[in-house]
């Protein structure tokens, strides 16, 4: 799929597990109660629905993968990953806008709900695996890379989240998924 994605320059790999420095980049983001496995259903639809044209301009940020498109205006490109991780008793669930927008170019959304932010450059511990999107699979690999971390000496320093990069009709075996982990910039001695 050619999906925009957030870039990133890997600063450290071994097999399945990278340190990335990613560059700063903007999010669409709504607060979801639920579980796990439910919240990124149901702000997914609210979410699209910003990207549909439910926004003051009425622009339309097209999908790319399943390509989906409105004809209300502008047309947005959308980007992997869909982010999700936990605040304050809910999931932030969110979708990375294309970096062709600025916060001052973005539509703004018509549901207050959805708030749109600058994420600052950060250096972020990942790993990458393949299958369902199940707490199961996530609490596994987030301890898996937790462990990597502390093995390989940097410190932890921030919130998993938990990004998948495929839609849901998507066969299970081909879904790429994440967890990403913010590290200090430098190693612990």
């Amino acid at each position: 799929m050619a999906i925009e994605e957030a870039p990133y320059t890997v600063v450290k790999a071994s097999g399945i597990f990278e340190v990335r420095d990613y560059d700063p980049h903007i999010l669409a983001e709504t607060l979801i109660d639920g579980t796990l496995e439910d919240a990124g259903n149901k702000a997914f639809r609210r979410l699209f629905n910003y990207i549909s044209g439910a926004n003051h301009s009425r622009s339309s940020i097209a999908m790319t993968a399943p390509v989906s498109q409105e004809s209300k205006g502008e047309k947005i490109a959308m980007t992997a990953p869909v982010g999700q991780q936990r605040s304050s008793g809910t999931w932030a669930v969110s979708f990375m806008m294309p970096a062709s927008y600025t916060l001052a170019t973005l539509p703004v959304p018509d549901d207050n709900s959805i708030t749109v932010r600058q994420v600052p450059a950060r250096r972020m511990a990942a790993v990458r695996y393949s299958g369902t999107w199940s707490e199961k699979n996530y609490l596994d690999y987030k301890e898996r890379l937790e462990n990597w971390i502390r093995e390989n000496g940097f410190q932890i320093s921030g919130e998993a989240v938990w990004a998948r990069y495929n839609p849901p009709f998507s066969l299970w075996f081909l879904r790429r998924n994440e967890i990403l982990i913010p590290v200090v910039s430098q190693p612990v001695s």
